[in-house]
């Protein structure tokens, strides 16, 4: 994820990794030589006079225009709301990490190290863990090399998020039976245990729904065939001027739908999808300060 002044005009004005001028370079070239060949067709072979229906075309294509326009607003508007609320279920997962470690801290005795060594590894665990699961990653088990005899070894090929859940509800079922935890305090490490896989099942929701095919397809043939359209009534009209007029409307209608593209899974490694290596490696410091 990209951090930048957002006043600072100069450096949003300045070609970064991510802008679309990169992707669509080719593109750019393309429709800008397609719109020269067909201006110098119009105006050199056909010879269009003032009566001609081509004068027509930029009606049509002002019509067009306001539709593809609602269709790219309300598409990027639900790509910036799934990428949103996956930047709210993280927040809430970091919020969700210090009150469970705040909890631990306070409701098990100081002289209980090896409950303490256990959530201390298996909470910010949870966010790493969450992490490489929404990125379809196999990763292995140690954030580090030291070895952590309370942590059991886990089964990569089930739900490992799950599994951290369960065993850190084993754990305080078991404070709880050995009396070292009230029943309040349990039903309060309850209610935050079953976040964690809320917050979970929320982010797979994302990442396994995308937007339907269909409407994502239909919206670049869209754009294709209206901006290589536009060239036969803009050259009539315009002359030679229509190429950086045609290149910059194709430029502008095809960023949107990238920039759709990119933000409507926020869980990926895209310049612009969520920093979830941080916000773990922030939980994992949060916690080691807490429970240390």
């Amino acid at each position: 994820m990209i951090t930048y002044d957002s006043r600072n005009w100069f450096r949003a004005l300045a070609l970064h990794k991510s802008d679309t001028v990169r992707k669509l370079f080719f593109w750019l070239i393309l429709v800008g030589l397609f719109t020269w060949a067909i201006g110098y067709w119009e105006v050199n072979y056909l010879k269009i006079d003032k009566t001609s229906f081509v004068n027509n075309l930029p009606v049509m294509h002002s019509l067009l225009g306001f539709a593809i326009s609602m269709l790219l607003v309300f598409r990027t508007n639900t790509a910036y709301d799934r990428w949103w609320e996956g930047r709210k279920l993280w927040g809430q997962l970091v919020n969700v990490s210090r009150n469970t470690a705040v909890k631990v801290a306070t409701y098990l005795p100081a002289e209980d190290e090896n409950s303490r060594a256990l959530f201390l590894r298996l909470i910010p665990q949870f966010a790493y863990e969450l992490r490489h699961h929404l990125l379809m990653e196999k990763t292995r088990l140690e954030l580090d090399i030291e070895p952590h005899p309370e942590v059991p070894e886990m089964d990569r090929s089930k739900h490992i998020p799950t599994q951290i859940v369960t065993l850190m509800q084993q754990r305080i079922m078991r404070l709880y039976k050995d009396r070292s935890i009230s029943g309040e305090q349990l039903i309060a490490l309850n209610t935050d245990l079953s976040q964690y896989l809320d917050i979970c099942g929320a982010c797979e929701r994302i990442k396994n729904t995308p937007i339907p095919y269909s409407y994502s397809s239909f919206i670049k043939k869209f754009i294709v065939i209206y901006v290589f359209t536009l060239p036969f009534g803009f050259v009539f009209s315009l002359g030679y001027i229509a190429i950086p007029v045609v290149v910059f409307i194709f430029y502008v209608m095809a960023s949107l739908e990238i920039i759709a593209e990119e933000i409507e899974d926020p869980f990926g490694k895209d310049t612009n999808d969520l920093p979830m290596n941080r916000l773990s490696e922030m939980i994992s410091k949060n916690i080691a300060e807490i429970l240390a």
